[in-house]
């Protein structure tokens, strides 16, 4: 028996665990509340993915009146002993259980193929640079698509792999229709979810139920297993949490919601739980925080607690166990090694800072919590988290699933992973600031990461200026440049169709990024369509950004708002051609193509220079050095040799100092006064060392025995080390 049983309904990721429930989970623990997770989605996915699950689907679309006829789900039907065959070897490929698997998949006569296959043109090239094991999960995700194609058209039309019915959460700011879809019968999706929960509670015998819900694609899930708990569980409470509720939610006044849920709650989850446990153990209502309950039968909202939120060092390590770790499916949908990242994979996930350190750009939730209250998170304590997780769950893979990490965090945090010796990958989000200077992403992809994610949004200076977004599109490239130039991925979020957005910004935009990809210096992005939300600046004064909102009556959810730009442009009819460039950009073709190639309407020429990025990036860094900027050394110690130089009848004692690095040997040679003053301060600067010691430290140093230490520190034995270790960290 346990005092509460997390869940995250169906559906979210294939590859890894959403990580609300492991968060809440890690912080029960500090309290000593016992607790149960389960990720519901993968296990129905494993349920329905299987050589038993298969059959059934087969056997249920047979019984279906009306028998499907597009040619596609014929095809896929007389195929079905081979998909029958062929399922739980390729799910087990998928989990990395069966490698081996990867060269009968690329011999192209061993998955069964229907639509998704006819996308393969051309696979060298696709895959020349990702090697066999990739191509074969590329292929496999193909083979799932085409079954999910089926049991969208044959079984179920709200399935897809990350999402269920999405349509019923998505602005719906009537709860009618949803609660009319849940009065109807389960559907065959559900009869599956069902089962799995009904057995779980059994065993686990919660007090407490807490379903997260992080996406509009988990509601109506989350609503069937909550009526299913209370008709057959009655006595058992039940919350929502998580991100849908967060920004969907607060203005929730719909009683009929109260017949599903005991409680929801809002924003941070550690305290509003512990204070729903304290008060079924306590048997009295007592205090609340951030909860909509229902009283007197009206939604009345409880905020009553003196009590504050927990500090982020106070909430614990996030806790996997209970979680299929081993279980999980990872898929790769495009060719693309950024990409990849968000499906392919299993990631321990953390924050480094709780909120956004910027916390200004307009289209942004700026108003509510998860992003305006900003608390980072000690290196130190971060990197306990890391050794904790990597002890728990085997896996030294982590996503930090910030809404933009800090810069200097990100030092402190790459500075002592170094220090500590961990051998561990991570990636995250980012803004693109002029903090991240070829040293520091240097020091990043030392400390093992591989890949960063962050908003160019769109690429027009006039609209990241309207957009308060800090940056320009010259600054965007040059720090792309820094990341890609240490080997770090760069994936960039694309927005089209922001307020007063002209269709010669739209077509500027795609310009820009264009050359971004030509040059290299992105590899991945994506492109989304300006929405509208409630909580942010366009949202709470859209007449200051000219955009007539469309006003509903809210009882149920509120956060997307329908609206009209006052331009009157149609932005929707640039969603292909925008999305067609890109995905051949990131394949690192068709970029001899002009613009007008992408679209079939016509366009108006791009203004943009066809060397604007090129010219922005050969702006030199300042060699201009803060007096407090860090100097830290990331090499090794190396061989020293002392020999005589002779010059003009004149000698003098040298020391030649011998390097290795992973890569490369390479030599100094220096006068040994100065050499001796070298070794002992790259022993002082090492990454290795506690000392932090700044440029300016180094200059009093050195000019207590020597001249100038300028003109030093750009001498030709300075400027080797400089490209090989010595980093400034402003």
């Amino acid at each position: 028996m346990k005092d509460i049983f997390l869940i995250t309904p169906p559906f979210t990721q294939l590859n890894t665990p959403y990580p609300a429930t492991a968060y809440i989970k890690g912080f029960l623990n500090t309290k000593n509340i016992s607790a149960f997770q389960m990720d519901l989605g993968i296990e129905v996915i494993l349920e329905l993915f299987s050589k038993k699950g298969l059959e059934d689907i087969f056997c249920h679309s047979e019984l279906v009146e009306g028998q499907p006829n597009s040619t596609n789900i014929q095809r896929i039907f007389a195929l079905k002993d081979e998909y029958i065959k062929t399922i739980d070897s390729v799910i087990a490929f998928l989990q990395g259980n069966n490698p081996t698997l990867a060269r009968q998949i690329c011999s192209g006569d061993f998955l069964p193929e229907a639509f998704r296959f006819e996308q393969l043109d051309d696979m060298e090239w696709a895959f020349g640079s990702m090697g066999m094991q990739d191509k074969a999960k590329h292929l496999a995700t193909l083979y799932l698509e085409d079954l999910s194609d089926f049991i969208v058209e044959c079984i179920d039309d709200n399935f897809g792999f990350s999402r269920y019915a999405e349509r019923l959460g998505r602005s719906a700011n009537s709860f009618d229709d949803l609660y009319s879809h849940l009065q109807k019968e389960s559907t065959y999706i559900d009869a599956i979810t069902l089962k799995i929960l009904k057995e779980k509670i059994e065993i686990v015998q919660p007090k407490l139920v807490c379903i997260s819900v992080p996406f509009p694609g988990n509601l109506y899930s989350a609503f069937r297993c909550a009526q299913f708990i209370k008709n057959h569980f009655p006595e058992v409470k039940i919350s929502m949490g998580g991100g849908f509720p967060n920004t969907e939610l607060r203005s929730l006044t719909d009683v009929r919601v109260f017949e599903f849920f005991d409680f929801i709650t809002l924003d941070d989850g550690e305290l509003p739980i512990q204070l729903l446990i304290d008060n079924l153990q306590l048997t009295i209502s007592n205090e609340f925080k951030r909860t909509f309950l229902l009283e007197n039968n009206k939604v009345v909202y409880k905020n009553s607690t003196l009590q504050k939120d927990y500090k982020q060092s106070e909430v614990g390590t996030p806790d996997y166990s209970d979680l299929l770790l081993d279980k999980y499916i990872s898929v790769i949908e495009i060719a693309n090694p950024m990409h990849s990242l968000w499906s392919d994979g299993r990631w321990n996930k953390l924050t480094m800072a709780h909120g956004c350190y910027w916390g200004k750009c307009t289209f942004c939730d700026i108003s509510l919590d998860y992003i305006k209250v900003y608390e980072p998170i000690l290196a130190k304590t971060l990197v306990d988290r890391m050794e904790e997780l990597i002890a728990q769950t085997g896996e030294n893979g982590f996503h930090f699933v910030d809404e933009a990490a800090p810069p200097a965090l990100m030092r402190e945090l790459a500075l002592e992973i170094i220090k500590r010796k961990l051998v561990v990958t991570w990636w995250t989000n980012i803004r693109f600031e002029k903090s991240f200077s070829q040293d520091l992403c240097v020091l990043l992809k030392t400390s093992g990461c591989i890949a960063v994610s962050g908003g160019l949004e769109v690429a027009s200076d006039r609209l990241l200026e309207l957009i308060k977004k800090g940056v320009t599109v010259a600054q965007v490239a040059q720090v792309t440049r820094n990341f890609t130039e240490a080997g770090i991925m760069v994936h960039a979020y694309l927005m089209y169709g922001y307020p007063t957005q002209t269709i010669q910004e739209t077509v500027d935009s795609l310009e820009m990024v264009r050359q971004l990809f030509e040059l290299g210096i992105l590899q991945s992005g994506f492109w989304h369509q300006f929405a509208m939300t409630a909580h942010s600046p366009v949202g709470m004064f859209p007449e200051e950004f000219g955009v007539i909102p469309q006003t509903n009556e809210i009882t149920f959810a509120n956060n997307d708002i329908q609206f009209t730009d006052k331009t009157g442009i149609d932005h929707d009819q640039f969603s292909f051609g925008l999305k067609k460039s890109l995905f051949n950009y990131m394949h690192g073709i068709c970029f001899d193509y002009t613009l007008q190639d992408w679209f079939d309407f016509k366009i108006p020429k791009t203004t943009v220079k066809p060397d604007f990025i090129y010219n922005s990036l050969q702006k030199e860094e300042s060699f201009n050095i803060k007096p407090s900027a860090k100097i830290v050394w990331i090499g090794g110690k190396p061989l020293t040799e002392i020999f005589i130089k002779s010059k003009k009848g004149n000698s003098w004692e040298m020391i030649k100092m011998t390097f290795h690095d992973k890569k490369k040997t390479f030599e100094i040679d220096i006068e040994k006064e100065k050499g001796d003053w070298m070794l002992k301060t790259l022993e002082i600067i090492s990454v290795h060392s506690d000392n932090k010691t700044t440029f300016s430290a180094l200059k009093i140093d050195f000019e207590t025995t020597f001249d100038d230490f300028e003109l030093f520190w750009y001498s030709k034995p300075i400027n080797t080390l400089r490209n090989f270790g010595i980093l400034v960290l402003s």
